[in-house]
């Protein structure tokens, strides 16, 4: 997936040690002042990042510096910071970890720069395009040693150039938040339906994920050096959204996003007059056992059946493999392995054996008839795709 594809990064290098000398009483006060954050019964203040503060009632576009070219000149990555008059959680909102990966970037200046944010309780904190280079070079990774950044976090000074940039980016813009939305879509070549990914075993993970408001949520605590993962651990609770394919926008997905951001902010306390949307059918994923990737037995060319969002029953043909001659008994059929929802899908239609065709995601029987019930399948993800 476009978020949380496995890299070739060399090993992980261990985060820096925590200062010592903490004590009980700090640490009580610590989660305190979190819970009453995240309730909106805190005092309004300053949100403070290295070398500036943006006061209550006052909002902020900055080019922040997370590192420097081969010629010396500053890489900045544009943040938006919102501070509300009246207290309430700091919010993030990231995207484009991955250069290409463009759906997400026009989310979060939406909500920076379109929306009312008169009534806003707390603090929102918007990053459109954290990976600057690869933005500019229109890649997934750093272009310098083809780094990930959302294998980084939470970074680590006097460390590679991705985890300085990563570290940068998280003690000031992730650290101070009390929750957060990371917005990435497939990889090239793939495209997803509008998902979330997140820790459900975290109580305020859960209540996060499900307050976006999507169709589907797949469990997991994500990949090491992810996002959401080290700023999970970190105390910032947060999920990934999953949404289309790299390189271009699409306007529905974006739209329904907005929903999904919309919901949560009205979820939290932060946009008070807001109502939480309610998707109308739901399927959590905790499970392997309920999701697969199907795979290529073949190199050929795909003929797909079937697109993101698609219900297909077990046994249906998703696609088919066959050779530049289209020969009978070269035709390799692909079938579901049991009844689900595609999720992600390959759009470019050329694989070697191996290379993923679907992401396929189980449903129960109540998931179904729920979605049933709302009209037909198609009809009822038509604003996923």
């Amino acid at each position: 997936m476009g978020g949380e594809t496995p890299t070739d990064e060399s090993s992980q290098e261990e985060a820096a040690t925590a200062s010592a000398g903490s004590s009980a009483t700090n640490e009580s006060s610590d989660a305190s002042s979190e819970a009453a954050a995240i309730d909106g019964t805190a005092t309004a203040e300053p949100f403070t990042y290295d070398d500036g503060s943006v006061a209550p009632g006052e909002s902020a576009n900055i080019r922040y510096g997370i590192s420097e070219t081969y010629l010396g000149d500053p890489i900045r990555i544009p943040v938006t910071i919102i501070n509300g008059e009246r207290p309430g959680p700091t919010v993030f909102l990231s995207a484009a970890a991955h250069g290409d990966e463009l759906n997400g970037i026009e989310v979060v200046r939406e909500v920076a720069h379109d929306w009312n944010h008169s009534e806003l309780h707390g603090t929102l904190v918007c990053l459109p395009v954290m990976n600057v280079p690869g933005f500019l070079a229109q890649e997934r990774y750093l272009p310098i040693y083809d780094r990930d950044l959302n294998r980084s976090f939470p970074g680590r000074q006097g460390s590679t150039s991705a985890r300085r940039m990563a570290h940068r980016i998280f003690t000031n813009f992730i650290e101070p938040c009390d929750l957060g939305v990371d917005f990435h879509t497939s990889t090239r070549g793939r495209t997803n339906m509008l998902h979330v990914r997140a820790n459900m075993d975290d109580e305020t993970v859960r209540r996060l994920a499900h307050a976006f408001s999507s169709n589907v949520i797949i469990g997991g605590e994500g990949p090491s050096g992810t996002l959401r993962r080290e700023a999970t651990e970190a105390g910032v609770p947060t999920i990934t959204v999953e949404m289309g394919e790299a390189h271009r926008f699409q306007r529905r997905l974006i739209d329904r996003a907005l929903t999904g951001v919309a919901s949560v902010l009205a979820e939290f306390g932060c946009h008070r007059d807001s109502s939480v949307h309610w998707p109308g059918w739901r399927v959590v994923i905790d499970s392997d056992d309920e999701k697969t990737w199907l795979r290529a037995d073949a190199g050929g060319i795909v003929d797909m059946k079937h697109g993101r969002g698609a219900l297909v029953e077990e046994g249906d043909v998703i696609c088919t493999i066959t050779n530049p001659f289209k020969e009978e008994d070269d035709i390799l059929d692909v079938e579901a392995p049991f009844t689900g929802l595609i999720v992600g899908v390959l759009e470019n239609p050329v694989v070697y054996p191996g290379n993923p065709l679907c992401h396929l995601v189980g449903l129960k029987h109540e998931t179904r008839l729920a979605l049933e019930r709302e009209g037909g399948t198609e009809r009822s993800r038509s604003e996923l795709r």
